[in-house]
């Protein structure tokens, strides 16, 4: 039987090692473009918040890496944090597989790598400042991390004292930034230059405008900034950045949190939220601070003086804006039937950040105040005042607007002031767009019963609107058509359009304007 044993082991000791398939590191990219497209479901109204950004960006790296001849695993350091693998190609490779590398230098990641090893604990006596080292055996798993040391088993994040774990390396394993790893399939080597492109999660953008009204409120004039978000581990230096305006179809299996768990983990090793809350049964619970209230909606503003040196600017410069130029601004291309704004300069997008820059300047877009009111029931309740343009090259547009919000400005007696705030819905060019900022001072609507018109199968009403401005206003009143109620028999002469009917008026100067109408439920009229 010894035979038989010893002669099989020189059996396996002449065969040949199979040989490991070589590692070949690129440290980083030597060019990088980002592309971030826009979250469909996030409204105009609400603001970016970098700890939850749900879009994505399609990043596109040129690396050169030195290849062996034969099968090679290509390590790609420094990708986003938040890459979909599945997502990634390589362009200049025959890819085999790949593999996004999640285990990252952390403290979890140190602590799986040593667990049941030795290393060192370290406490630090809070009314000495005396440090104390002893040895220490890592007995368990970071979320629920226990040791031993001479003086028995404790939960190292559940003492309260003042303590750290000192490990005697770095594994092999961990990686200090995001890896994506390729192996190719047989190649002939040498130096080569590789693009790999990837969709990552953890990117968004929005628009921001600065609307400025003249004196006697025919026009505007329009400055749009592009916000980029990026709230991804990995900053992209020097990177050729643009932005996608319009809503693109995405699939599941391109839609995951990739690396979001093992992230989370790593900057959340400290899990004293898992011991009592306040140390002893007997002290207090201490209930979570509130979070703090939200920052205002147009917080800082990045606006280029003279020197083409940023400055970063609160409200109060605000007004300032438009009178600063615009030392770069995003060029508009197509993009199928989306709109995609490039930035022409390489700019840093930095993580945990956002950048902000102008992509379009109108100095004076033609257009009129109006007073609306709508109603898709018996009768219309609030009065909005708007700036109406259609969004044509004449008009001193012509370009499409992405969604966002707007702040509208107007001078007042040599000064620059802040009149309403607005939202600004996705446009086409050729298509009208209303800017709704406050409600009427000057304008009122009331709407009246009239009694003695009504019958048991219809209401009767009256609208009137008082005009207190020493000038004329023009106004509209929609009556969107819907299935309960019908419309019918008004005073005045109606403008029809597609699904509603709309009354328009010019009130006169310190005058008023009226309009009767019925209303009829529709099963009354069958």
């Amino acid at each position: 039987m010894r035979f038989l044993i010893a002669c099989l082991l020189m059996l396996f000791g002449a065969l040949p090692a199979r040989a490991e398939v070589p590692i070949v590191i690129s440290a980083a990219p030597d060019s990088v473009g980002v592309t971030i497209y826009r979250n469909p479901f996030r409204s105009p109204e609400s603001e970016m918040n970098l700890d939850y950004l749900d879009s994505f960006a399609l990043i596109s790296e040129t690396r050169t890496v030195d290849l062996p001849p034969g099968p090679v695993v290509i390590r790609f350091e420094g990708v986003a944090g938040g890459i979909i693998p599945q997502s990634a190609i390589l362009f200049g490779g025959d890819v085999g597989e790949k593999n996004r590398d999640a285990a990252l230098l952390s403290q979890k990641g140190l602590i799986d790598g040593f667990t049941g090893q030795r290393v060192t604990l370290r406490r630090t006596d809070p009314a000495t400042g005396k440090a104390v080292e002893e040895p220490a055996t890592i007995r368990s798993l970071s979320d629920r991390l226990l040791i031993t040391t001479p003086s028995g088993v404790e939960a190292v994040y559940c003492s309260g004292l003042n303590q750290t774990v000192i490990f005697p390396n770095a594994p092999k394993t961990l990686s200090p930034k995001p890896v994506l790893s390729m192996q190719t399939r047989n190649q002939k080597g040498g130096r080569v230059t590789i693009t790999l492109a990837y969709l990552a999660n953890k990117f968004d953008w929005e628009a921001t405008y600065i609307a400025e009204l003249t004196e006697d409120a025919r026009a505007i004039s329009l400055l749009s900034w592009l916000t980029m978000a990026n709230g991804d581990e990995t900053s992209f230096i020097n990177a050729q950045a643009a932005a996608v305006a319009g809503t693109v179809n995405r699939e599941d299996d391109t839609n995951d949190e990739s690396g979001e768990n093992a992230q989370y983990d790593a900057r959340n090793l400290d899990r004293r939220w898992g011991c009592w809350p306040a140390g002893t049964t007997s002290d207090p619970y201490a209930p979570p601070q509130p979070l703090p209230p939200p920052s205002p909606v147009y917080p800082m503003i990045m606006e280029m003086d003279a020197d083409a040196e940023i400055v970063v600017t609160g409200a109060k410069r605000m007004e300032m804006m438009q009178s600063a130029p615009v030392a770069v601004t995003a060029v508009a291309e197509g993009l199928g039937d989306l709109r995609l704004y490039r930035i022409p300069v390489p700019v840093t997008v930095a993580a945990q950040s956002q950048k902000q820059v102008a992509f379009l300047v109108k100095d004076k877009i033609k257009g009129r105040i109006l007073y609306r009111a709508y109603t898709n029931d018996e009768r219309p309740y609030d009065l909005d005042m708007l700036f109406r343009f259609r969004n044509t090259v004449k008009n001193g547009a012509g370009d499409p607007l992405p969604q966002g919000r707007v702040a509208i400005f107007q001078q007042i007696d040599g000064n620059r002031m802040l009149v309403g705030e607005a939202v600004m819905r996705d446009k086409a060019v050729d298509e009208e767009v209303d800017l709704v900022f406050t409600e009427p001072a000057n304008v009122s609507m009331d709407v009246d019963e009239i009694d003695e018109r009504r019958t048991k199968s219809e209401d009767w009403y009256r609208i009137t609107l008082t005009n207190a401005n020493p000038h004329p206003v023009d106004a509209e009143i929609e009556f969107r058509a819907n299935q309960y109620y019908l419309h019918s028999k008004f005073s005045e002469k109606m403008r029809k359009e597609p699904g509603k009917q709309i009354w328009a008026v010019a009130v006169p100067a310190n005058g008023k304007a009226v309009l009767e109408y019925r209303v009829r439920e529709v099963d009354d009229e069958e």
